[in-house]
C-alpha cells in the first residue's frame, strides 16, 4: 500500500504597519477578501470596547465578512499591556494557522509590533514590598544614591537610564531583589514569539507629508462629524472612566475629554487633537525608519491595492 504524503503549511505572518490614517485598516481588508489571511489588530485603542469612531474602528458589517481578532476584548476602565497583547496574539494566530489561514498583524502601535518581533522579557511582577523598601532607601539617601547602588549590581542597566529616573532605577532593582538576577539578562533572554514564523513586514506610509497632514485634519473633522463628540459624551457620563485611564489618553480622546471637563473650547480641543494626531504619525514614522527590511508602499498612490495583490501572490500567500 502506497503511503499517503502529508504536508505541513508554513507558519507565516504578515505585518502591515504605519501611521495613523495612512489606510492600513482598508488595505488589510480588500488583501483579506483575495487571501487566505486573517487579520490581526495591532492598536492599543482597538481593543478597548465603546471606542468605534475616533479609533476608526472597522464596522461590524466588515467585521462579520472579513475575520477580525483583538478588537473588543477590554473595558475602557482596564490597562491592556505589550506582554498581553503578545500572549493574545500568540493564541490568536495559533488559531489561524489551525484552520490553514495566515494572520496579517496591521496597526500603528509599534511598541506592539516591537514586543512581537523583539520578544518580551521575562520579568518577575511587581513585588510592593520590594519597593516600598527601595522608595524608603531614596528618601533618606536620594536617587542618585540609588542610582549608584543598582550600578554595582548592574552596570549595564545603570549605563542607560539616567541617575534621576526613579521610576525605571526603582524597577531594576525590584528585579535583582526578586530573582536574584540582573534586568539587563533577563531583557537579554527574550525570545519573539515569532522565532519559528516566516515574517513579512510592510510598510504603508505617505511620501508628501504636507499633502498627508492636511489629510489627518480631514479625517478628524470626518470624526467629528461622524458623531465622535457624542460618542465621547457617552463615555464621559459613565462615571467609572477619568482622564487618567489609558484608554482616555487616546489620541483625540483626551482632547474631547478636556473639551467636556471645561478645559478647552470645542474647536481649540479639535484644534490640539488634529496636532497630536500629526505628532503621533511623526513618532510611528520615526519607529518605521528603524525597520530598514520592510517592503515600503505609498499609501498615495492611486495602485497601491493592486501592487500589494501582486507581491502578496508572488510571495505564494
Amino acid at each position: 500500500m502506497q503511503a499517503q504524503a502529508t504536508t505541513t503549511m508554513k507558519r507565516r505572518a504578515l505585518l502591515l504597519m504605519g501611521p495613523t490614517g495612512s489606510g492600513k485598516s482598508d488595505l488589510a481588508v480588500r488583501l483579506a477578501e483575495h487571501f487566505p489571511l486573517e487579520i490581526v489588530s495591532v492598536d492599543s485603542a482597538l481593543v478597548y470596547r465603546g471606542m468605534d469612531i475616533g479609533t476608526a474602528k472597522p464596522d461590524f458589517a466588515t467585521r462579520a465578512r472579513i475575520k477580525h481578532h483583538l478588537i473588543d476584548i477590554r473595558e475602557a476602565t482596564t490597562q491592556y499591556s505589550a506582554g498581553e497583547f503578545v500572549m493574545d496574539a500568540r493564541t490568536v494566530m495559533e488559531g489561524i494557522w489551525a484552520r490553514g489561514h495566515q494572520p496579517l498583524l496591521v496597526g500603528g502601535t509599534m511598541l506592539y509590533f516591537h514586543a512581537l518581533t523583539a520578544g518580551i522579557a521575562d520579568l518577575p511582577e511587581a513585588n510592593f514590598v520590594v519597593r516600598a523598601a527601595i522608595d524608603a532607601q531614596a528618601v533618606a539617601h536620594g536617587w542618585p544614591a540609588m542610582h549608584h547602588q543598582l550600578e554595582s549590581v548592574d552596570p549595564l542597566a545603570a549605563a542607560r537610564i539616567h541617575a534621576n529616573d526613579a521610576q525605571r532605577i526603582q524597577r531594576a532593582l525590584e528585579v535583582f531583589r526578586v530573582s536574584g538576577a540582573t534586568i539587563t539578562s533577563l531583557q537579554q533572554k527574550r525570545v519573539s514569539v515569532l522565532a519559528d514564523v516566516e515574517v513579512t513586514e510592510w510598510v504603508l506610509a505617505p511620501t508628501q507629508r504636507q499633502e498627508f497632514n492636511v489629510g489627518l485634519e480631514k479625517r478628524f473633522r470626518g470624526m467629528m462629524a461622524a458623531g465622535f463628540l457624542d460618542e465621547m459624551r457617552g463615555l464621559f457620563a459613565r462615571g467609572d472612566l477619568s482622564a487618567e485611564h489609558s484608554a482616555m489618553r487616546a489620541v483625540g480622546y483626551r482632547q474631547l475629554w478636556q473639551f467636556l471637563a471645561g478645559e478647552f473650547k470645542l474647536e481649540q480641543a479639535i484644534e490640539r487633537a488634529v496636532i497630536a494626531t500629526r505628532q503621533l504619525a511623526k513618532r510611528q514614522m520615526t519607529w518605521i525608519r528603524q525597520r530598514p527590511q520592510a517592503r515600503r508602499f505609498s499609501c498615495s498612490h492611486p495602485e497601491v491595492v493592486d501592487s500589494a495583490r501582486d507581491t502578496l501572490a508572488v510571495l505564494g500567500f
